[in-house]
């Protein structure tokens, strides 16, 4: 596997002075983003995929052990507050509990059962997303998880780092990323795991874009929790609904904190027509607001 190799580049790493290691260091990192290039037709495929199942009620599960692990965590943890994405539709399963985000569990990324019971354990079905990270693609855990939730229907996503590995071959959607050899032989912590957060980063925000959770560019379905999003929350609602900032905090007070229905409130319809409006629209603010403006059009005159 390439990304345990060591590269002859390095040989001499800990002899260099600071800033040449860390102008390799720098390299490396950019050369990680630019793997991700081509693995972009994958990544929309997997999201349309994914986009059917989420919308009838589905999870968004992150499978991972080590590294791998705790990259898929900080990507699910960030989309309740910033897409008011549904804690009790997202998991995590990571090899050796939730203990093993803070400090290493021996072996157990290579139990194959406690993957597979995890997937069992949740009930995966077909309405579920699953993703599966592995730098090595060879994880057991993860290539178990996977191969379980793909037999149990779900729409499963693989994401590795060395070609024809497992973890691509035991998914729908494989998303391969080669990074090669790591600076330090085998820290995957390094360009395996930041091409993984860069693929998780856009994957994950193009689905939640195809949910309807984005509008112009704007975190319309984000949780106002403090003092700046708050301000925030005000901000868009006066520039989507092209009000006045005292509009549009009342529209917001009215909509409960919800940006969507106070757009739509801050440009004329009430609580109720607006909650009917995003419905029928499925929570897309552009085509409600498109449907708002169609109804409101006057009459053309019989002739």
């Amino acid at each position: 596997m390439s990304t345990e190799g060591a590269s002859a580049r390095y040989i001499d790493l800990d002899a260099w002075d600071s800033l040449d290691i860390l102008k390799a260091l720098w390299e490396g990192q950019l050369a990680a983003v630019a793997a991700v290039g081509p693995a972009l037709s994958a990544l929309a495929a997997a999201a349309e995929a994914a986009e059917a199942g989420l919308r009838r009620e589905g999870r968004l599960v992150y499978v991972g052990a080590g590294t791998s692990g705790r990259i898929g965590v900080q990507d699910g943890a960030e989309l309740p507050p910033t897409f008011d994405w549904p804690e009790d539709r997202l998991g995590f399963a990571v090899a050796g509990g939730h203990g093993a985000l803070l400090q290493a569990v021996e072996d157990a990324e290579d139990s194959t059962a406690d993957g597979a019971a995890w997937i069992a354990g949740a009930g995966i079905g077909p309405q579920d997303v699953v993703v599966g990270l592995s730098a090595s693609g060879t994880t057991p855990f993860t290539v178990s998880a996977l191969r379980c939730a793909r037999a149990r229907g779900a729409v499963t996503i693989g994401i590795a780092n060395n070609p024809g590995t497992p973890v691509l071959q035991q998914c729908d959607h494989p998303v391969l990323v080669p990074t090669g050899e790591e600076a330090v032989a085998g820290s995957t912590r390094l360009k395996a795991g930041t091409a993984q957060k860069v693929v998780l980063n856009l994957l994950s925000t193009l689905i939640m874009i195809r949910l309807g959770r984005v509008y112009r560019g704007r975190m319309v379905a984000m949780r106002a929790t403090n003092r700046k999003l708050r301000a925030r929350g005000v901000a868009m609602v006066a520039e989507l609904a092209a009000c006045d900032p005292e509009a549009a905090a009342r529209a917001l007070a009215e909509a409960e904190g919800d940006i969507k229905l106070a757009v739509l409130i801050g440009t004329g319809a009430t609580r109720e027509r607006a909650e009917r409006l995003l419905a029928r629209h499925e929570g897309s603010l552009r085509r409600a607001l498109g449907a708002d403006r169609e109804d409101l059009r006057p009459a053309e005159p019989a002739r």
